[in-house]
């Protein structure tokens, strides 16, 4: 592992520890040359399905891409990047455990778009306006019609 400090890549580990979910180990390293320390996670390889896109293009599964996508819909509201994080992480799995070589993209968006749904009436509007491409105000507006109309219901309840 090169030292992100002084390139070097003689190191030590100083302590393992096992993630939370099992899946992951966090090792803190010393550095041999410039004794900084620094901190690697090691995961295990997996393979993911591929992703065939609306177009019919086909693409590896990309966290980031997906992480991203909920952090610009979550921008200046109360959702955390670790409650971010964990759900993209059972995503993941999800599609793992499935054993699909291939899924399509609106499996993906709409698992995304009914947690955002879940979690934050904003951002759930935020990503349903970019991933299902309202063409035009009305659209818009019948979503927002959508969600208040269940709002009340619940409230009524």
């Amino acid at each position: 592992m090169k030292c992100p400090y002084c390139a070097k890549i003689n190191n030590k580990v100083i302590d393992s520890r096992l993630g939370k979910d099992g899946r992951m180990i966090r090792r803190r390293r010393e550095c041999l040359e410039c004794h900084r320390r620094f901190t690697t996670y090691e995961k295990l390889e997996e393979i993911l399905p591929m992703v065939v896109k609306k177009d019919g293009r086909r693409e590896p599964f990309n966290r980031d891409k997906i992480v991203s996508g909920i952090r610009k819909a979550c921008q200046k509201r109360p959702i955390s990047m670790t409650k971010i994080e964990e759900f993209v992480d059972s995503l993941e799995v999800y599609f793992q455990e499935l054993g699909k070589k291939e899924i399509d993209s609106p499996d993906v968006g709409e698992r995304v778009i009914n947690k955002l749904k879940e979690w934050d009436e904003v951002a759930y509007v935020r990503f349903a306006s970019v991933y299902r491409q309202f063409k035009d105000i009305n659209e818009f507006m019948t979503e927002l019609e959508d969600i208040l109309k269940s709002k009340r219901e619940k409230e009524n309840q």
